[in-house]
Parts: C-alpha cells; structure tokens; sequence
C-alpha cells in the first residue's frame, strides 16, 4: 500500500517528534535543552538529505581508489 520508505520518514520523524517533546518536558538547563535540540535536528536533516541522495540515484559517495 505505501512505499517501505514513506513509513521510514514517518516513524523517524515521529521519534524526533516525540524526542523533542520528551526534552521539553524534563526541567534541565535551558543551554542543554537547546544543544541537544540542535543535535537532533541536525541528526534528522542529514539523514532526510542522505535519504534523498539516495533516491535521486546519487547514492553514497566513494572516494577514488589510488594506485
């Protein structure tokens, strides 16, 4: 019915998601808070940018073998 891929994208979203608002819900330095937001949001773009490479047929990138 929908791609394997579509329901990857949506349960990792969904756990960043949830992620995001469990780190709003404990009373932690509003410094740390804000840290391990950037992270987790900068963990998720590359991934979604990795996740898109891949299905434009970029795939990963290999460096040149030297002789």
């Amino acid at each position: 019915m929908f791609p394997a891929i579509l329901i990857q994208v949506i349960i990792v979203l969904a756990i960043a998601g949830l992620a995001l608002w469990a780190l709003s819900q404990f009373p932690i330095d509003a410094t740390i808070a804000k840290i391990i937001r950037v992270i987790i949001i900068v963990v998720v773009a590359v991934w979604a940018i990795y996740l898109l490479a891949g299905m434009l047929g970029g795939g990963p990138l290999y460096a040149p073998r030297l002789r």
